[in-house]
């Protein structure tokens, strides 16, 4: 008897279930019959409508998250987001079941995307503690400005509470990487001797309310982006060094 068949897919969400219980299936009816033929149609069938609704749902985020980085959230409405991903506006609603839905998702990808770029920013790789704070702080703010409209959605713009409790949980993200680093810090006797979850809740909380200003979409033209890194970065070192305490 010849091995059963394995399936070709098994990374695209439910269609892992239906490859398992479709396989199963047809490896025990003759191949010749017409229950065989009408089971390996319907599997080939929901493969392509899994990967279809697989192909929609990304260019659903990646539309809404062109559009915010653009425009912010009054520059991405559904319909646009719609438009600009070739769907119907109705289609968004079968993966989303709100606007602060799609948006949250999108600002979930790219806080994990700026979480990664910032633990390298962070890594152990010789440097003493402050200056990979420094290179922490500098890395976030330099691609903030880089990219002012999505980091004003992230930080600071008018939205719903849905949006803003997942504003929430992803600045404690931050927070967890900058209190990592600050626990190794007082531990090797380089920063103070200090409550490290207040001290990442106040660094973090420093960065980010100093570039709300600057990244507005009513703001003028930076015009000395290096002093504004560098008074950043400068205040937050400032806070956790030995010779530096907010609080003496």
């Amino acid at each position: 008897m010849a091995p059963p068949k394995t399936s070709s897919i098994r990374h695209i969400g439910f269609a892992t279930a239906a490859t398992h219980s479709v396989d199963h299936c047809v490896q025990r009816v003759n191949n010749d019959s017409f229950l065989c033929g009408t089971l390996r149609m319907a599997y080939r069938r929901s493969r392509q409508m899994a990967l279809r609704l697989s192909r929609n749902r990304v260019r659903i985020i990646e539309a809404a998250r062109t559009l915010l980085a653009r425009g912010g959230y009054r520059g991405a409405p559904v319909t646009a987001i719609a438009q600009e991903a070739g769907i119907s506006t109705g289609s968004v609603y079968r993966y989303f079941p709100s606007k602060s839905a799609l948006f949250v998702r999108v600002l979930g990808d790219a806080v994990r995307q700026e979480l990664e770029v910032l633990r390298t920013a962070s890594a152990a790789d010789g440097r003493s503690c402050g200056q990979r704070l420094s290179a922490t702080v500098e890395t976030f703010v330099r691609r903030a400005l880089a990219g002012p409209r999505l980091a004003y959605s992230f930080i600071a713009e008018p939205a719903d509470p849905l949006v803003d409790r997942a504003r929430i949980r992803y600045r404690r993200s931050f927070g967890k990487l900058v209190r990592a680093l600050l626990q190794e810090g007082v531990e090797a006797g380089e920063f103070a001797d200090l409550n490290v979850d207040i001290a990442a809740a106040c660094i973090v909380g420093a960065f980010t309310e100093a570039l709300v200003g600057p990244l507005a979409p009513s703001a003028r033209r930076i015009e000395d982006k290096e002093s504004l890194v560098t008074e950043i970065c400068g205040f937050c070192l400032a806070g956790v060094t030995v010779r530096g305490r907010l609080f003496p």
